[in-house]
C-alpha cells in the first residue's frame, strides 16, 4: 500500500522554480533515500510532503488523504519531520524537548500521561539518550542535538516519519546506528541524504534530484551507477558489490572529464 505520495509537485520560492513536477510514492515501511547535489530541492521536497509548504500544483497524500486538506493537529499524529537546524526557543532539557513529541495526542495544558511517558522512554532508549535525560539543550553537541530531535519525531509515533540529513554531525558509529534504527522501525520512512554508500546500503529505494526534478529512481543497485554519479554529481567513479554487505559502493576518482572540460 502506498502510505506517502507526491503527484506532479511544483514549488517555487522568490519567483525562482525549486520543485519542477516531483512525482514519486512511498509504499508502507518502505526507507526511501533522497539524493541529489546542493540544491536539488531535497529540503524543499521534505517540507512539502510534511505540509509546512503548500505546494503551487500537484498534491501530496498520505494514505490517500490530501495532506493540504488535513488539520495540522490530526496530520501530526501521523507525519513527524525531523529538521536539520531545528529552533529552540529555550534551554530545554532532554527530556523535555523529546516530551514536545507528545503535544499532538494531549489535550492542551494537559499533564502526560502514562502513554506519553511510555513513548518518551521508549525513544530515549531508541536514540541511546536515556542518561541525557537533564541535560541542557545548550550542553548538547551538534550530534546529540540531531539525536535528541530524533527521539522527539520517535516519541510522537508516527505512520510517516520525514528527516533531513539525520546523519549530519554524527560520528561513524551513530550515523550506522541511526541509519539501522530506521531501517528497522515499523514507520515509512522518507530521508535526505549526503552519503550515497550509507543510503545504498540503508534505503529500500531512492530518488535522485537534480536541479528540482528527478533523475532517477528505483532500488539503490539501479540507481547507484557510474553513469549516474558522472551525470548528476559530475564525478568520476567505479560502483562494485560489497562482499561484507552486499550493497553497492561508489569508489570516487575524481571530477568527471568532461565537467574538466567545459
Amino acid at each position: 500500500m502506498t502510505e506517502l505520495a507526491a503527484r506532479d509537485v511544483v514549488w517555487s520560492a522568490g519567483g525562482r522554480p525549486i520543485l519542477k513536477g516531483i512525482t514519486l510514492e512511498v509504499r508502507s515501511g518502505e526507507v526511501l533515500g533522497l539524493l541529489g547535489p546542493n540544491g536539488a530541492g531535497k529540503t524543499s521536497l521534505l517540507r512539502v510532503l510534511a505540509g509546512l509548504r503548500r505546494p503551487a500544483s500537484g498534491d501530496v497524500r498520505l494514505g490517500g488523504a490530501d495532506v493540504a486538506r488535513m488539520r495540522r493537529r490530526a496530520l501530526a499524529r501521523r507525519l513527524a519531520i525531523v529538521e536539520q537546524s531545528p529552533e529552540v526557543h529555550e534551554d530545554v532539557t532532554v527530556q523535555e524537548t523529546v516530551a514536545l513529541g507528545r503535544t499532538p495526542h494531549r489535550r492542551r495544558f494537559a499533564n502526560l500521561a502514562r502513554d506519553d511517558h511510555r513513548a518518551i522512554d521508549r525513544a530515549l532508549v531508541l536514540t541511546g539518550l536515556s542518561t541525557y535525560r537533564t541535560r541542557t539543550w545548550r550542553s548538547l553537541s551538534g550530534g546529540e542535538q540531531q539525536r535528541a530531535q530524533l527521539a522527539r519525531a520517535l516519541a510522537q509515533e508516527p505512520e510517516v516519519i520525514l528527516l533531513d540529513e539525520p546523519t549530519n554531525h554524527l560520528d561513524i558509529r551513530y550515523q550506522l546506528e541511526v541509519l539501522s534504527l530506521l531501517s528497522s522501525l515499523d514507520m515509512t520512512v522518507v530521508t535526505a541524504l549526503h552519503d550515497l554508500n550509507l543510503a545504498a546500503r540503508y534505503c529500500d529505494s531512492v530518488t535522485v534530484l537534480q536541479d528540482g526534478v528527478t533523475r532517477a529512481s528505483g532500488a539503490p543497485r539501479e540507481v547507484l551507477t557510474v553513469e549516474m554519479l558522472r551525470r548528476v554529481y559530475e564525478v568520476d567513479a567505479v560502483v562494485e558489490t560489497s562482499v561484507h554487505t552486499g550493497a553497492p559502493v561508489a569508489t570516487y576518482l575524481g571530477g568527471a572529464k568532461e565537467s574538466r572540460l567545459r
